[in-house]
């Protein structure tokens, strides 16, 4: 195995400078640490993966004993969050032609609603 002493690392940075440039070092310096930091999290996930794989059928055993009330109770409360929604959507009027988001008219602006004008 050779031994790469203070004088060749030198070398090869001196190398690497005159490949590259100046300009690219930093930029090749930050995406070499974005892509560590992405493999750091990408192996992290799967670990975590892993450990849910083994929990899985205990969670999977409790839910099946859990009572049908739970299931019920929590259908329920989403009915009634998607009919406050429902209701909230319905109650905002739609915004004018020609009107910003704040409602007050844009004036000096030639609006054309597309929709009214007949083709020939």
């Amino acid at each position: 195995m050779p031994n790469i002493g203070t004088p060749e690392l030198l070398i090869i940075l001196v190398a690497v400078l005159l490949i590259f440039g100046s300009a690219k070092l930093p930029q090749l310096a930050r995406s070499l640490g974005k892509s560590a930091r992405i493999l750091k999290a990408e192996t992290k996930g799967l670990r975590e993966d892993d450990k849910d794989d083994k929990d899985a059928p205990d969670t999977a055993s409790a839910q099946a004993q859990a009572p049908a009330g739970d299931a019920r109770e929590r259908a329920a409360r989403l009915r009634e969050e998607a009919a406050r929604l429902e209701n909230e959507a319905t109650a905002q009027e739609p915004r004018r032609q020609g009107a910003l988001p704040s409602g007050e008219a844009i004036e000096g602006v030639p609006v054309s609603d597309y929709r009214t004008r007949k083709t020939s």
